[in-house]
């Protein structure tokens, strides 16, 4: 298969030890390129210099997760500025509002989504976005730049279907995840992906977070990596009731064009 992961946190000190393999490992999966998340001050530059290390496998993005919103200075304004006017730096984000761990003030998050909302808008650039709990003012923050916005994924998804369908009818793109595995969480997820359309759906590992519950065996060491994307696929094309060759077809024709990504590195 060629497969896109579109967010993978593999700047995370969990594959300090063995980021060559792992990224081997996904090679042998099917993954022909992977797109490094980058979620704070420390991390997004990482990110960048991973696909620096890997041109036409690795892409980035470059952003402050709503749970480091607090860093979000005039400084870190400057560094996500730097940091995107690199080629290799193909989304902003990743950014947006979680009200479920409320990590930091719900003011500061605010504020951190706004400021990267009008880099995605002074760029041109793809939004790479998170929301949990806090659909309303989410909704509401990006109606504030509506028609001054990229295309944007909202990553991660495992919300409701009146929050799908309101992404859905703003044209933008829903990432998919192994949450679709968790029998105790992502059930309602099995009935919903039917619903988006081929060109609005993309696939993600989140690694190392969200490994697969339905991955026999499991792992030991309880790590999501790259490699697992074919396994998400499969479960994904079974649900929504069509081959895993048109799944995994229909998920990478969209990622590469959403990031603006060459052809198979």
């Amino acid at each position: 298969m060629d497969l896109i992961d579109i967010g993978a946190n593999l700047t995370h000190d969990s594959f300090d030890h063995d980021r060559e393999a792992v990224l081997q490992r996904a090679r042998n999966a099917g993954i022909s390129q992977l797109v490094v998340t980058g979620a704070s001050r420390e991390h997004s530059p990482k990110a960048l210099a991973l696909a620096q290390a890997h041109p036409g496998f690795l892409y980035a993005t470059a952003g402050v997760h709503p749970h480091h919103a607090v860093e979000y200075t005039d400084e870190a304004d400057a560094q996500m500025r730097d940091l995107h006017a690199h080629a290799e730096v193909v989304a902003v984000g990743e950014c947006g509002l979680d009200y479920f761990r409320d990590f930091s003030p719900r003011p500061a998050q605010r504020k951190a989504f706004e400021r990267q909302l009008q880099i995605g808008a002074d760029t041109g650039k793809p939004l790479f976005l998170h929301q949990r709990d806090a659909h309303a003012d989410f909704m509401a923050m990006m109606a504030d730049f509506d028609g001054r916005l990229g295309p944007a994924v909202v990553h991660c998804f495992t919300g409701t279907r009146e929050e799908l369908f309101d992404y859905l009818d703003q044209d933008w793109y829903i990432g998919i995840t192994g949450w679709l595995c968790d029998e105790r969480r992502g059930l309602h997820l099995r009935e919903l992906v039917k619903s988006i359309p081929a060109g609005r759906l993309m696939i993600e590992t989140d690694a190392p977070y969200l490994l697969p519950r339905t991955v026999k065996p499991q792992p030991s060491h309880r790590r999501n990596e790259p490699m697992y994307l074919a396994h998400i696929v499969e479960e994904l094309a079974r649900d929504r009731g069509e081959s895993v060759e048109t799944t995994a077809a229909e998920t990478t024709a969209s990622a590469r064009a959403f990031f603006g990504l060459s052809g198979i590195a």
